[in-house]
């Protein structure tokens, strides 16, 4: 059987979001439909639609979602219909050599949905991350629906899927802050909030937030951020230094994804300090460090893909923390739209005038 609900694609490159009828199969083996509930409007998405990440359109956007299992198909146990579920963008496979060497958020064979969604002609669809839960049903590979507390509200739960995850990852997994550190998010969006948060949990005794836009600080401040610097007005690495005693952070997250906020983070480093990329760059991008500084600092220069997490133990984890009140997630969720204003969620991302926007169905 076959199912038609609406979703929002990315027709071509760089064109507006279209609202279409999607057709999504019933689950094969292996595989999981999901009724989603609410899914988080990320930057991914964006560089899906402007062609930054594949050029395997039409692509049917949304990733970072929550939900309930509609259905399964055979030899799926870890999941039943009804269940709630957050979804995950990796699924580790358990049997490449990353993940028998122990190391499976770094998995090789991350697995999806072996059958295809298409929108009505049949065109097939690219799912962005493996998901594409811009839609009221999604199809994915059952190890990606992962479940959580349904005392969570959606609104919140569906961030734990890709920005949360990822900031809170970066601090706590790659950066290993502990207690006593000083740390410094260059970048303060879904993902630095969410790693000024990780930090401030971790016990870091001071968490610098550096944006240029002044809502972004003020939501970074009630998460966690110790200290703010507005890079729009001064140069960051000598106000991080200033905050430091001279010696700059002992790590320093950079959440943006740009060549010169890389070298920002870079410099900001004390010595022996590490240097997490969170950020998610484009294929185009290049950095140029001068090497001796490089040889001299030492220290760590760590990429972050999804915060080194492992969704099975860390999704349960961080909606556990929200629900005791240790990790607000509703502080994250700026406003609550329908799936035709995702393009205009978008606009006001680019703005810096929302943290999330949230498609709620």
């Amino acid at each position: 059987m076959t199912h038609q609900v609406r979703g929002a694609v990315a027709l071509e490159k760089g064109a507006p979001v279209s609202i279409q009828t999607i057709q999504v199969p019933d689950p094969g083996p292996g595989e999981a439909l999901v009724r989603v509930q609410a899914c988080g409007v990320c930057h991914t998405d964006l560089h899906y639609r402007e062609g930054a990440i594949k050029d395997e359109f039409p692509f049917l956007l949304g990733h970072e979602a929550a939900g309930t299992v509609e259905a399964v198909g055979a030899g799926v146990t870890a999941v039943a219909p009804g269940d709630y579920v957050v979804l995950a963008w990796r699924a580790p496979c358990g049997q490449c050599r990353s993940c028998l060497r122990g190391r499976p958020w770094r998995c090789f064979a991350s697995r999806t949905a072996d059958q295809r969604m298409s929108v009505a002609d049949g065109t097939p669809l690219s799912p962005a991350l493996g998901i594409g839960a811009f839609a009221e049903l999604t199809l994915v590979a059952a190890g990606q629906a992962v479940k959580v507390d349904p005392a969570a509200r959606p609104e919140a739960a569906c961030l734990i899927g890709c920005a949360v995850v990822t900031g809170f990852g970066a601090a706590v997994n790659t950066g290993g802050v502990v207690p006593g550190d000083t740390v410094a998010v260059l970048g303060c969006g879904g993902v630095g909030a969410a790693a000024v948060a990780g930090a401030a949990l971790a016990g870091a005794r001071m968490v610098i937030a550096v944006d240029i836009h002044p809502r972004k600080l003020e939501w970074a401040r009630h998460l966690g951020a110790t200290h703010t610097v507005n890079a729009a007005d001064t140069d960051p690495v000598e106000q991080i230094r200033l905050l430091t005693g001279g010696c700059g952070a002992d790590v320093v997250i950079e959440a943006v994804g740009r060549p010169e906020t890389y070298r920002q983070a870079f410099l900001a480093r004390d010595l022996e300090g590490t240097l997490v990329q969170a950020g998610y760059p484009s294929p185009t991008m290049t950095i140029e460090l001068p090497l001796q500084q490089l040889f001299d600092r030492g220290g760590a220069l760590r990429p972050s893909l999804y915060g080194e997490c492992l969704p099975s133990r860390d999704f349960p984890v961080l909606i556990d923390l929200y629900l005791r009140g240790k990790l607000d997630l509703d502080a994250f969720v700026s406003e609550t739209i329908a799936l035709d204003q995702v393009e205009d969620a978008f606009a006001k991302m680019a703005r810096g005038e929302v943290l999330r926007s949230v498609v709620v169905f």
